[in-house]
């Protein structure tokens, strides 16, 4: 507060013009003014006649206000001033009766007649500023008033005030509950308001008055979707946060039924030519005959709500590009999440505060999807500048995203992180390689040794957070380290920190079998310091008496008698407690209680090993980016994001019938904006947005589509969704249009959906001449009724055609259909017409004896790579042949079979650009000119996976589409035989001992005792070589690693009882412990 010295200047403040010294002002209360003279100037200047006078004690006031300052003691002079003619002066004073007028209610509703009659003035802001402060006058009794005034309200002309009606809703509700079927009356009505104005607020009233009634949203729906990218950022939050919640409660979840698929998909989804020669009427009969279970195709809403929030992930506001990927994350199909991963990263180069609350959001995602945000590790990386808090959350995400590849990089990076000065950082940093180890089986050694040099560091607190995360990766296997185990007892003269010295304590006393010299001496240690050491270390002392007592009672009999007494008589009583307990437990009695019988079993049972867990593991039930999930607790007012739909509910609901003349008025603009808008950018978006490829331009595309729909045209687009949905799903008797122009949009899809992502390439042209002149007759007068978003799907110009076999395709829009990587249904058996492609086959042919004759030779048979559904046509299969590959030795070689199953030729079919993770490559098949329809075709592609099982992904790309397609290797196929001899193979398993041998115990069922089928099995699961061996019950196998030449080898023992044990020696754990759960799989089968 400033002392007032200025008590000579004008009343107007500081001299001449401008703006008054707010500082020096008498008004806002100096120290040495009293209160009964408090505030008299500015009384006065709001008693006399002059408006310029109100209007600078006006400014003064609300200037005092925004301070901070109490100017409650003015209120009486100020609402006299609310009839002012003066537009200014009552706009300021409708500010201040705002803010006082909960407070001061007794004299706000004495000038309730003057705020009805703002409700009528010209001036929308006036109108707007009385409701305001009459919704604030919180009294019962002027809820009927309140009432008609919001009525009154949400029918303005002024977008402004239907804005204040709705923020008006939440006060009324609040005030009065009662009122609540009056308000949902005013809340639907507003609701179908067309302006981005009104939008975001409504929406607001709407969860805070009847979030249950979803019903009110169905009409709105697609409205909203449209408007949302032109409603300010605060309504963009609320509305992107209702819509997920809406969309989880009216869609089918995206990732549920991606692998069923039923025997004839075309049948149940293409139709056939046949059935379109019969007229409108067969595609409901069409209908009734699809299967009961459909493959998931998404439902053309849900994919409106996701194209059109998509170019909001470039929103200038952190909140907005926060709500656009929680809705992402909780609704989208698994390969188009990636695309917040960019968003989210940048804002990371924002305010620390946006950093905390997007890191914890990104821990929580990086848990279930972590290969969105590995191509950003370095994002992730720790600066010196950063608050603990922030250090703490990056080095949670960088330690969810550590895996075999990028482990050594992460490691680097701990190592310089345990330098910090900063101790709870480093001290989370030790823990976070505690967990990497845990995570990761073939980089523990490392971890361990590391941590065990730690031991010797100067910080007290550093080596006692070692110890900690030391004991835990000991209890995992505790018999390989007793060297460590002892290291660690020498170090309890020194560490002083609780936490630390009781870990060891229980380490030793845990496995004092393998330190039997050692043990007893730390007891004694121990129990001259015993009264001097903290609680949770006494507790562990006594503990460690007992485990001595019970094994090495001759040493330790009196040593453990001795700390009992002490205990006996501590201060604190659950060290009493304990010390009673486990003397009558441990020594024996006269009434020889039950329970000491038991005492080895009760304090030396074999305990489990601790998980060393991320923390935001459980986080992603509470929905992100809410209040709830950043404090891992349900705050007051959250909602809980609803379950997927069992069945997909009726989606007609969402249809809205569009008068006539709304199309018509908004035609001709529309030509006029679409030539060049689609001309230049045809082929900048993707032809599929299930695929995540070059999300920069397809977001921009759809940010200039998603601008195009203002609020005039947003009811015609409106319908225009609503024709897709009827197409896709084939329920023309729901459409809103006439008959015959509803024919007419039909055969527009139908040419349009499949060749139209490319915008009638030349190719087309020349193979699609075939077609009908009806239908090119219609092609110009439909283009003129249809606007669609760029990256969902182009124009076809009207000198391109549609072939007889687009029609196949027409009822799916494949974008919105994700493939998964492997289906249970085989392809159809196509006979190949190529001589080539036979002769590359001959080892894998369609005879069903094949498989069980070539298994051990051939691996696993065909998997499927792309359904001919979601490839058009196209079916694509693929095997690993065993084979060497020519190109290269250390490459996998995949035979890959295409074969086309549509009505006309696939053109150009060869790979896209890969986006492969560090170390994997792909050498590509040469390009197919062209598959006839009916022919198959066979490549040979090499693919080194560099000693992992993760997963290639790449493009497979014909002249109008891409298909984004994954190859992931099972273990077994990641090597090749080798031919040893016994006495070979004896000498090289001496040398993979230790941390190298994976043994496994298992019972071989009766069908799986024979010799053919074991060494059948074990080779059909591994590419590996038979070993000669002298016994009977063993079986030898070798092989080594392709990329590294790692070696592999494999010994079955089987007994005739069918007892067995499986051992795999090899220098890669990683593969030797998968490898060993595949062949355990395989044989007991």
């Amino acid at each position: 507060m400033s002392a007032a010295p200025a008590y000579n200047e004008d009343k107007g403040g500081s001299a001449g013009s401008g703006e008054p010294e707010y500082g020096h002002d008498p008004a806002s209360g100096g120290i040495f003014s009293s209160d009964y003279k408090r505030h008299d100037d500015l009384k006065a200047m709001l008693d006399t006649n002059k408006d310029s006078l109100k209007l600078e004690a006006m400014k003064r006031i609300v200037a005092m206000i925004a301070r901070g300052k109490n100017a409650s003691d003015l209120f009486p002079a100020v609402v006299k001033n609310v009839a002012c003619k003066n537009i200014e002066v009552k706009k300021l004073v409708y500010v201040y009766l705002v803010r006082y007028a909960e407070e001061q209610q007794d004299l706000a509703l004495l000038s309730i007649s003057t705020f009805q009659r703002g409700l009528k003035d010209p001036n929308q802001l006036i109108r707007a500023s009385a409701l305001r402060v009459l919704s604030s006058i919180r009294v019962p009794i002027i809820v009927p008033i309140m009432m008609l005034a919001i009525k009154e309200a949400a029918s303005d002309m002024s977008p402004y005030v239907r804005k204040t009606a709705a923020h008006a809703i939440p006060k009324l509700y609040s005030l009065d509950s009662d009122q609540k079927d009056q308000l949902i009356e005013v809340i639907e009505k507003l609701l179908a308001d067309k302006t981005t104005l009104v939008a975001g607020s409504v929406v607001m009233a709407f969860e805070e008055v009847c979030p249950e009634r979803i019903d009110l949203i169905h009409k709105n729906y697609r409205k909203l979707c449209n408007l949302l990218i032109d409603v300010e950022e605060w309504g963009q939050v609320v509305i992107i946060s209702m819509l997920t919640r809406y969309a989880r409660t009216q869609f089918l979840s995206p990732t549920q039924n991606e692998s069923l698929l039923e025997e004839n998909p075309e049948k149940a989804f293409y139709g056939s030519e046949e059935d379109e020669a019969k007229g409108p009427g067969s595609e409901e009969a069409a209908s009734t005959a699809l299967p009961a279970r459909k493959p998931y195709v998404m439902d053309p809403d849900h994919r409106l709500l996701l194209r059109n929030t998509k170019p909001l992930l470039q929103s200038r506001s952190a909140a907005v590009v926060m709500a656009v990927a929680q809705l992402y994350f909780h609704l989208a199909p698994k390969a188009e999440v990636g695309v917040i991963a960019k968003a989210l990263v940048r804002l990371l180069r924002s305010h620390s505060e946006v950093q905390y609350v997007v890191l914890q959001n990104v821990a929580t995602m990086s848990i279930k999807r972590r290969g969105m945000f590995e191509p950003y590790l370095k994002s992730f990386y720790i600066r010196s500048t950063d608050p603990t808090q922030i250090k703490i959350l990056k080095l949670e995400v960088l330690t969810n995203l550590a895996n075999e590849t990028n482990i050594p990089t992460v490691l680097r990076e701990f190592q310089t992180y345990i330098r910090s000065m900063d101790k709870d950082f480093v001290a989370a940093t030790i823990q976070a390689i505690g967990r990497c180890a845990t995570n990761i089986g073939r980089v523990r050694d490392t971890c361990l040794n590391g941590l065990v040099q730690l031991l010797s560091n100067r910080d007290e607190l550093v080596v006692a957070e070692s110890v900690v995360v030391i004991k835990k990766l000991l209890q995992m296997q505790p018999a390989q380290h007793g060297e460590i185990i002892k290291h660690l007892a020498k170090l309890t003269d020194n560490i002083q920190v609780p936490m630390a010295r009781a870990s060891i304590l229980w380490l030793i006393g845990e496995y004092c079998e393998h330190v039997p010299r050692i043990a007893p001496d730390v007891l004694r240690k121990m129990a001259k310091s015993f009264t001097a050491e903290e609680d949770i270390v006494k507790l562990q002392v006594i503990n460690l008496a007992a485990k001595l007592y019970l094994t090495n009672s001759k040493q330790t009999k009196l040593l453990t008698q001795y700390v009992l007494s002490l205990a006996k008589y501590d201060q604190n009583y659950d060290i009493r407690d304990r010390a009673r307990f486990t003397r009558q437990l441990i020594v024996p009695s006269e009434q020889g209680g039950a329970l000491s019988r038991h005492a080895k079993k009760l304090f030396l049972a074999p305990k489990p090993a601790p998980v060393l867990e991320s923390s935001f593991k459980d986080r992603d039930h509470f929905q992100l980016g809410s209040l709830s999930h950043l404090l891992n607790a349900k705050a007051t007012g959250y909602q809980e994001l609803p379950d997927w739909p069992e069945e997909a509910p009726d989606p007609s609901v969402r249809n809205v019938e569009v008068p006539e003349w709304t199309k018509c008025s908004n035609r001709e603009k529309r030509k006029e904006k679409e030539k060049p808008f689609y001309s230049d950018s045809e082929g900048e978006s993707g032809p599929t947005e299930s695929a995540d490829s070059d999300p920069e331009s397809e977001s921009e595309s759809e940010s200039k589509s998603s601008s195009e729909s203002g609020s005039g045209e947003s009811s015609s687009e409106s319908d225009n969704e609503d024709q897709d949905e009827d197409e896709e799903k084939g329920r023309s008797s729901e459409s809103e249009q006439s008959e015959e122009e509803g024919k007419k949009k039909k055969m527009k899809k139908k040419k349009k959906v499949p060749e139209g992502q490319e915008g009638g390439s030349s190719s087309d042209e020349g193979s699609d001449s075939s077609n009908s002149s009806s239908e090119s007759e219609m092609t110009s007068e439909t283009e003129e009724e249809q606007v669609e978003p760029a990256s969902w799907r182009k124009k076809t110009p009207p000198s391109s055609k549609s072939a007889p076999a687009t029609k196949e395709v027409s009822l799916l829009d494949l974008e919105d259909f994700t493939p998964p990587s492997i289906q249970p249904v085989s392809p159809p058996t196509v006979v190949s017409t190529s001589l080539a492609a036979d002769l590359e086959g001959l080892t894998l042919t369609d005879s069903p004896l094949v498989p069980s004759l070539l298994s051990p030779v051939s691996g696993a048979g065909r998997q499927e790579l792309l359904h001919r559904v979601a490839g058009e046509g196209l079916a694509v299969d693929y095997t690993f042949s065993r084979q060497p590959f020519s190109g290269d030795p250390h490459m996998v070689s995949v035979h890959i079979y295409f074969s086309n199953s549509s009505d006309t030729p696939i053109k150009g079919l060869h790979m896209g650009t890969p986006k492969l993770p560090p170390g994997i490559s792909i050498q590509e098949f040469p390009e197919i000119e062209s598959l006839a329809p009916g022919e198959s075709a066979t490549v040979v592609m090499g693919i080194n996976f560099c000693d992992s099982t993760q997963a290639a992904n790449f493009q497979l790309c014909t002249q109008t589409r891409q298909f984004y397609v994954s190859i992931q290797p099972p273990v077994g196929e990641l090597m090749a035989p080798v031919f040893l001899s016994e006495n070979e193979f004896k000498k090289e398993q001496a040398k993979l001992t230790g941390m190298n041998e994976i043994t496994e115990k298992l019972t071989l069922p009766d069908t799986c005792r024979s010799d053919h089928v074991v060494v059948q099995k074990v080779t059909a699961t591994a590419n590996l070589g038979r070993v000669p061996c002298g016994t009977s019950d063993e079986y030898r196998f070798a092989g080594r690693t392709l990329t590294s030449g790692s070696l592999v080898l494999l010994t079955l023992d089987a007994r005739p009882t069918g007892a067995a044990q499986l051992t795999v020696n090899s220098e890669k754990m990683v593969i030797g412990t998968m490898l060993v759960k595949d062949v355990v799989q395989a044989l007991t089968q």
